[in-house]
């Protein structure tokens, strides 16, 4: 059995189901002291399970690991200032911390109320800002830590009708690269992980098409427990060099991915006006255009 995050302390929120339960139980078997956050909410983020954190750390407490439950909600600071306290007080210390929580509200942009932007972009973006705000106080003052942040190939490449969770995942992968740039002079690294795992969040996506049945039928192969290995390296020390990368994983595929850099560029010396960026920059730049696809159209083969 891997022992290497013995001694460390790891807060993963959302970790009563789906994913995030994987990760608990495989951070739990490497020898980290877990803190399982989870409200128990429904895929909307209605609350419903009350226990899930709690039967979680019954399950890694079975194992022989060390484990408390918080129950709190990541969009509240307050509550995310708890889960930290919760941590050093259970066990002197927190040393990575799993922004994982989510929940989905999917629809057509030109159909998505307020509501359901405004509960997805609190839950995912505020909870992983709410979190390591929390947690950057300690990680300072240990002068270590590592951020592990669930973002997705939703908001990295894009997907029909979830405006709300892409806008938010696209911004995780900001906010981790911006962690990783101010808290580097504490050695606290801030990583992105886009997981490819049959969970509750892709059991929501819409079938609405032969091609998109079998595309789900693929995903349904592909177990949580394969995103726990990547993630329970981020925040070892193994992976302390390691900072503002974006990963995924897919099944048994690892991926860094790229970040948004410029791919040509045309010049006039005397400016431009509205006919020459019609007539000479935009065929120019038109090679570099990326097309309007989804997650799919770029992961276009079979799960290996």
């Amino acid at each position: 059995m891997s022992e290497i995050l013995k001694d460390k302390v790891i807060l993963i929120t959302g970790a009563g189901g789906g994913i995030g339960r994987d990760l608990a139980l495989a951070a739990g078997r490497a020898g980290a002291a877990v803190v399982v956050n989870d409200i128990g909410a429904s895929l909307k983020g209605d609350r419903e399970n009350a226990g899930a954190a709690q039967s979680v750390v019954k399950e890694i407490e079975a194992a022989g690991g060390q484990a408390i439950a918080n129950a709190g909600s990541v969009s509240d600071p307050d509550a995310a200032k708890q889960m930290v306290d919760d941590a050093v007080g259970a066990f002197g210390r927190l040393d990575a911390v799993i922004n994982n929580a989510g929940i989905l509200r999917d629809g057509f942009f030109h159909k998505m109320t307020y509501e359901d932007f405004d509960a997805v972009i609190k839950v995912h973006l505020y909870g992983a800002f709410n979190v390591s705000r929390a947690a950057a106080d300690q990680f300072r003052a240990q002068e270590s830590g590592a951020i592990i942040n669930m973002t997705s190939t939703s908001g990295l490449i894009g997907n029909l009708a979830q405006a709300n969770y892409s806008a938010a995942k696209m911004g995780i992968t900001a906010l981790s690269k911006s962690m990783a740039l101010d808290l580097k002079r504490w050695n606290v690294t801030s990583n992105c992980i886009a997981p490819f795992a049959w969970s509750r969040m892709t059991s929501a996506i819409k079938v609405d098409s032969p091609e998109q049945a079998e595309r789900v039928k693929k995903l349904q192969e592909m177990s949580p427990a394969k995103i726990a290995p990547l993630a329970v390296y981020l925040a070892s020390d193994a992976g302390r060099d390691v900072t503002g990368q974006i990963f995924t994983c897919r099944n048994n595929e690892l991926f860094v991915m790229s970040q948004s850099r410029p791919l040509r560029s045309v010049h006039r010396s005397e400016g431009w006006t509205p006919e020459t960026v019609a007539d000479h920059a935009m065929p120019a730049l038109k090679a570099g255009f990326v097309p309007l696809d989804v997650s799919a159209d770029v992961f276009h083969w079979d799960p290996v």
